[in-house]
């Protein structure tokens, strides 16, 4: 099979995105990405033990150390960064220095944050081990870390200087990791591409037995999408917010279950039928899309519904602080139909308790 290649088009911030198998022996592609001789691989506790000495082997001759984290989304803490910068400091780490982000969305958003951050700004390359990653978060350039107060609080715009991703890597994620992977995947058809949404519906059984070829084409499918949102708005002043249909939500319910409760993925399913419900209930978009999309999901074996110990009140309260909203308004990405997500600004607190 064939290894697929797009790129993310800034400028002189340009970078590859590139899919295929193999791809984390692949010492030339690699060593091209990096400027200097100081490799920190950030990775985690799950991922390094299958993956970490094959990236140490196609760096050898470079100065390179591995710090390994532990895994989940509540270590994606301003603690963990700091462990992150002490690791640096301890290889002695210029501006020309690179960080590798070995791992999920976790490891790519701390380590991104992280490099944005030490010496305000050195390079990092995005090697996505998970289905989400791969789709989503390490595409574009948003680098963060949590607080008890909520998700992704804290955090820059810093782009990679190359995304890597090795689809191999997806026969050890496990089956609850890689469903979750597919609420971001939905997501690109329910917000802009219809075509995409059926191709799915049409191959959900390949998508589930993780076809190496269908896989490849889901993944480029989805990294076109956000790379050509991205290239049109890098800073999420416009088009880029359509990226967070579900969000809203799905962050205030993460933040709710002290991101244990939930995966990032199976919230976002949840915020998707969420606002697709709200949709439908303030006269924008059909009841039959919002079925269409809740089958899909429970097709992919991804929740719909949110855990019954989240209060409504609670859940609006913390959709206020989320960073998708404007001044004290709320700011949701709803939609006309599938494929047909918008902005709606100033979105009525009530209607949404009452959506809950």
């Amino acid at each position: 099979m064939s290894t697929r290649e797009l790129e993310v088009s800034l400028g002189e911030r340009s970078y590859p995105i590139v899919i295929g198998q193999g791809l984390l022996d692949d010492q030339q592609s690699l060593r091209a990405a990096i400027g200097g001789r100081q490799v920190l691989v950030l990775s985690n506790s799950v991922v390094a033990p299958l993956y970490a000495h094959r990236v140490e082997n196609a760096l050898a001759g470079l100065r390179t150390h591995t710090l390994i984290l532990e895994d989940g989304e509540h270590h994606k803490t301003i603690e963990s960064a700091q462990r992150v910068w002490q690791a640096l400091a301890d290889l002695g780490a210029q501006r020309n220095a690179c960080l590798i982000a070995l791992g999920g969305g976790v490891v790519g958003d701390l380590g991104g944050f992280a490099a944005a951050c030490w010496m305000r700004g050195i390079d990092f390359v995005q090697l996505p081990t998970t289905l989400l990653a791969m789709v989503d978060s390490s595409v574009g350039g948003k680098t963060a870390v949590n607080l008890a107060h909520g998700k992704n609080l804290v955090g820059a715009f810093w782009q990679p200087r190359a995304v890597f991703a090795d689809i191999d890597t997806l026969n050890t994620l496990d089956e609850r990791q890689y469903r979750a992977g597919l609420a971001e995947v939905v997501k690109y058809g329910a917000i802009i591409d219809a075509d995409f949404f059926a191709w799915m519906e049409t191959h959900a059984q390949g998508i589930l037995a993780r076809d190496a070829e269908i896989v490849t084409t889901m993944v480029e499918r989805s990294c076109a999408h956000k790379a050509a949102i991205v290239a049109r708005d890098e800073r999420e002043t416009g088009e880029r917010a359509l990226l967070n249909f579900g969000h809203t939500y799905g962050h205030a319910f993460e933040t709710l279950g002290d991101y244990r409760t939930l995966l990032h993925g199976e919230a976002i399913a949840i915020g998707m039928v969420q606002a697709a419900h709200l949709s439908a209930q303030l006269g924008m978009a059909p009841i039959s899309a919002r079925d269409r999309l809740t089958e899909l999901l429970v097709r992919f074996g991804l929740p719909t519904t949110r855990p019954a110990f989240m209060p409504a009140a609670r859940v609006v309260e913390l959709m206020r602080l989320d960073k998708k909203t404007l001044s004290d308004r709320l700011r949701l990405i709803l939609w006309r139909d599938v494929g047909r997500a918008e902005i709606a600004d100033d979105v009525d607190a009530a209607a949404i308790a009452a959506n809950l």
